[in-house]
């Protein structure tokens, strides 16, 4: 039986950080315009979800039935080898961003017995579908807390940090701020499944190029003052933690979609190419997409693991 700890019902329990994630996050949808982001749609938002406005939840900022859509190609993608290279005994995993909870539910087979994790999001509903979703065998906390905020008292028994599809949210400063807590507290971390921007699609359109370029743009944004990592995001999560001593490992780990994943192939398209409308309003998207939706086509969207390691 899962063991649950913590309560999130009430605001007085909860950790609150200072917000810097906060506000409707970018989305995108079938309707062409809306922002997005790779983790998810904000419910809440007119213009569409970012990957995908046709699905909807009321739980939550990040729609939990989106993260429901792309879980299996998420297990599917991560890279396996790099949970063989942690070191030790792993036993209490910080989860950042734990949306509900898949990482926890791919990792947690794969380590030793004893695991508790400590669920770390914003977004309250989001923390009770993590919880109550964790395999049996395992004890799981719950935390409300902005990445940015973390501590390294808030690391204090941690064996490893975790997340994914979240660094692409953040800024260089904060990964470079988060690199410095893990170092301070000598927790390794794996983060997986961050976004690179590459696409490649078969059968070929004249247009793929540009709106691979203009999503990769749109990712790149401002936002708040805040310049979004995107696509950069592996590269300068590895040279942080590089830089501050520790042992870092990348490995790729596309998501393979296509006929075969109808939906979230779908839903991944009208993310991808609503967010490359929104930055090019140039663009002939709306045609784009409909040739595309018409004869689903297969896709390797890139995405890299990373593993560091504090000896």
């Amino acid at each position: 039986m899962t063991e649950v700890h913590g309560k999130i019902e009430s605001e007085t329990l909860l950790v609150t950080g200072t917000g810097r994630l906060g506000g409707p996050l970018p989305g995108a949808g079938p309707r062409i315009g809306g922002a997005f982001s790779e983790t998810g749609p904000a419910d809440h938002t007119e213009a569409g979800g970012a990957d995908g406005a046709t699905i909807s939840d009321e739980a939550g900022e990040f729609s939990a039935a989106w993260l429901s859509l792309r879980e299996p190609a998420d297990a599917a993608a991560r890279a396996l080898d790099l949970v063989d290279l942690l070191p030790g005994a792993v036993r209490t995993v910080r989860d950042l961003g734990c949306g509900t909870g898949s990482l926890g539910r791919w990792l947690t087979p794969r380590l030793g017995s004893g695991q508790h994790w400590i669920m770390t999001d914003r977004d309250p509903a989001l923390l009770l579908r993590a919880a109550a979703g964790m395999p049996d065998g395992v004890t799981v906390s719950t935390q409300r807390l902005d990445v940015a905020d973390l501590t390294p008292a808030d690391l204090a028994g941690t064996d490893l940090v975790t997340c994914s599809a979240l660094l692409d949210l953040l800024t260089a400063e904060e990964v470079e701020r988060l690199a410095g807590v893990c170092a301070q507290a000598r927790v390794s971390v794996l983060f997986t499944l961050s976004v690179t921007g590459e696409v490649q699609l078969a059968p070929h359109d004249p247009l793929d190029s540009e709106v691979e370029a203009a999503f990769n743009a749109h990712q790149r944004r401002t936002v708040d003052g805040r310049r979004l990592l995107g696509p950069d995001a592996p590269q300068v999560a590895a040279e942080a933690f590089a830089k501050v001593g520790a042992a870092v490992t990348v490995r790729p780990s596309p998501w393979r979609l296509g006929p075969a994943m109808p939906a979230l192939t779908a839903e991944w398209l009208r993310g991808w190419a609503g967010a490359a409308a929104e930055e090019r309003p140039d663009l002939p998207v709306g045609p784009y997409l409909e040739r595309r939706l018409a004869a689903l086509p297969h896709a390797s969207v890139g995405h890299k693991d990373v593993l560091a390691i504090f000896e």
